[in-house]
């Protein structure tokens, strides 16, 4: 039986408490019983990310996989339904479901990820790419992102009027008027949801393919500001605010090239983005800082950010 590395052990029980315990008892046999069921052996160390466990197998034609199964979530519930829906179209193959479990038997992709690359530009170029992959007709069924935009309309009030923050007006404003504008009028196309660069793993079939999708249906230039969350921390050595602009600006620029986007909305959806982070932050600390001075410097980095990528406000040339 598998062994389940201890900080995935530490992480879940923390974040989901005495049910999470009794789920990690049980992980062993039921990895065991999917493995069997799906003809698969052990081919290597168990690796985690922060919800569920990846185990590397061999399927009967010794083709690798992985058996992926995650803490039961309603954010994950969906991850199938989308890699069915892309059949492998920029995207680890999905060949085995059980959905009871939150269990999935999946293409197997390399370990490294797009963020060990470390040209920005090249990480903008192929997580455009990807995105146009990933760019399909949503089935049905799946969760809508225009449904959540009265709860981020109510969320953004409430914050600004609640939080102690440096947020300029104008870029409030232009952050409500993107959930206003394009949040409630959104295509019918699939989007990932999550297209940060860990997510994007290197691959045979396909230079890269990725994986962990939450199956939202939407704007497909919703996913740039997942990407450019994710990055900023690649900016925060830069001390002069125009440079931080003008590299923001870039990978914007090479997303909406590459994806085949209209970079108006990229723009749009990546600054309500940054805001809903600059709030988050403040609430909640951020991965990288929970408190303290380094939490302070990352909280005024993004106020700063946020208003650089305001609408309106004139780009480096």
């Amino acid at each position: 039986m598998i062994e389940v590395p201890e900080a995935f052990r530490r992480g879940t029980v923390e974040r989901e408490g005495e049910g999470a315990a009794r789920w990690l008892a049980g992980l062993p046999s039921l990895v065991a019983e999917l493995t069997d069921r799906w003809g698969c052996s052990a081919d290597g160390d168990v690796r985690h990310g922060g919800v569920g466990i990846v185990v590397p197998v061999r399927r009967r034609d010794g083709a690798p996989a992985v058996v992926k199964v995650s803490f039961p979530h309603p954010g994950n519930v969906h991850e199938p339904d989308a890699f069915a829906a892309w059949g492998g179209r920029g995207a680890v193959r999905l060949h085995e479901r059980d959905d009871a479990r939150y269990a999935m038997l999946l293409e197997r992709a390399y370990g490294d990820s797009l963020a060990e690359v470390a040209d920005l530009d090249e990480i903008a170029v192929v997580g455009g790419r990807v995105s146009r992959r990933l760019a399909v007709p949503a089935p049905d069924g799946l969760p809508r992102l225009r449904d959540m935009a009265d709860t981020w309309e109510r969320q953004l009030v409430a914050d600004a009027r609640e939080l102690d923050h440096r947020l300029s007006a104008p870029a409030l404003d232009a952050a409500l008027a993107t959930v206003r504008e394009l949040g409630r009028s959104q295509p019918d196309v699939l989007v990932h949801g999550d297209l940060h660069a860990r997510n994007i793993l290197r691959a045979d079939r396909e230079p890269w393919l990725a994986v962990d999708p939450k199956g939202w249906v939407g704007d497909p230039a919703y996913d740039a500001g997942t990407l450019l969350k994710a990055l900023s921390v690649r900016l925060l050595h830069l001390d002069d605010p125009g440079e931080v602009r003008g590299a923001a600006h870039r990978i914007l620029d090479l997303f909406s090239e590459a994806a085949g986007l209209d970079r108006g909305r990229v723009g749009r959806w990546a600054h309500l983005q940054i805001v809903q982070a600059c709030f988050w932050g403040r609430r909640h600390g951020f991965r990288v800082a929970r408190k303290g001075a380094e939490l302070d410097r990352i909280t005024r980095f993004a106020d700063g950010l946020a208003q650089a990528l305001t609408p309106g406000v004139p780009e480096p040339s």
